[in-house]
């Protein structure tokens, strides 16, 4: 007797006849995309067990163009960026909401112009699925690599310059202007602002608020005073408003490492806080309840922002198109003011 021939493989499209759908609603039922009803997916899936369909796993890859990773980018020159309270929070929400979708987090730093370059060549050669930005200063290449990608984007924060189409952020504006806004209440009048970068929105923003809070209230808002958004950088700053200031009643910094480094800086000067200088800060981190007064600041939901990056990121991976999300802050009254 002569053999059997081998047996021919189903095809895609025997799965989508016999399933009664399209190929498409096929391809996107058998790689669980969204968008695909109950019905149908469990047509298709009847389907592929009376025919034995199986998709290679190649094909189905280079199909759909999945790589089963995101990646979350931060524009900045220290290593050790990722160690920061601020930054490890966003990695705790994003990796969570990523981990629900069974997507992995890749973490990228563009921290030189190889590294920078690196990641341009991630975002064109669609090197993960999507990408989160994160600290974008004003110019950076990176945003308009990010205008070019063949691939979601989202950005944590609003870069300098036009919005993007999708982005999470906080209410930098109104948080920054409620920490002065509290300041004043509290009978100070010559608040100063020790600021973030000012080639970043985040750092733009909250000296906008603040500058807000001083004119509504019939003062003169000091000139921003740059502490870099790091504990050192609030001590120069701070040592800095002392020298030329020294009348200073009230300080609100853009975030909370730079407002333990104001506390630093005016202990070493002999100013009792908030005695003589009520200090604000802004984040609510770890470092806000154990310094020396406790901290009054203003709380963002950091591990909120992660989250919800990524869940943004996941439904433009999955064909939607989501708005962009300001998220809420409020103030936490502390001993500093």
């Amino acid at each position: 007797m002569a053999e059997d021939a081998p047996r021919r493989q189903p095809t895609l499209d025997e799965v989508a006849e016999r399933a009664g759908v399209s190929r498409s609603v096929a391809s996107r039922a058998l790689n669980n995309a969204p968008h695909v009803s109950r019905a149908k997916r469990e047509a298709v899936e009847r389907a592929v067990r009376q025919l034995g369909y199986v998709p290679h796993p190649t094909a189905r890859a280079l199909a759909t163009r999945q790589t089963g990773a995101a990646a979350l980018v931060v524009s900045g020159e220290d290593p050790s960026i990722f160690a920061d309270p601020f930054f490890a929070q966003v990695i705790v929400g994003a990796s969570a909401a990523l981990e629900e979708a069974d997507l992995h987090l890749m973490l990228c730093l563009a921290a030189s112009d190889r590294g920078r370059k690196r990641v341009g060549e991630l975002l064109r050669s669609r090197g993960a699925d999507g990408v989160m930005l994160m600290a974008l200063r004003e110019d950076d290449p990176l945003t308009r690599a990010a205008e070019e990608a063949h691939m979601p984007v989202v950005f944590g924060g609003r870069p300098v310059g036009p919005a993007p189409r999708w982005y999470v952020d906080v209410d930098n504006v109104g948080g920054a202007r409620e920490a002065t806004e509290y300041l004043v209440s509290r009978g100070r009048r010559r608040v100063a602002a020790v600021c973030g970068r000012l080639d970043t929105e985040v750092g733009r923003a909250r000296y906008r608020g603040y500058r807000d809070a001083m004119l509504g209230a019939g003062l003169d808002p000091f000139p921003p005073q740059e502490g870099g958004f790091t504990e050192p950088g609030g001590a120069a700053a701070m040592a800095a408003l002392l020298a030329h200031h020294p009348e200073v009643d009230g300080v609100f910094a853009a975030n909370d490492n730079m407002a333990a480094g104001a506390l630093r800086t005016l202990r070493g000067a002999g100013r009792r806080v908030p005695a003589d200088v009520a200090v604000v800060g802004f984040d609510d981190l770890a470092v806000a309840r154990i310094a020396d007064p406790p901290l009054t600041t203003v709380h963002q939901p950091i591990e909120a922002l992660g989250r919800e990056m990524a869940r943004m990121l996941v439904a433009l991976v999955g064909g939607q198109d989501p708005t962009p999300l300001i998220l809420p802050t409020r103030l936490v009254v502390r001993a500093s003011a």
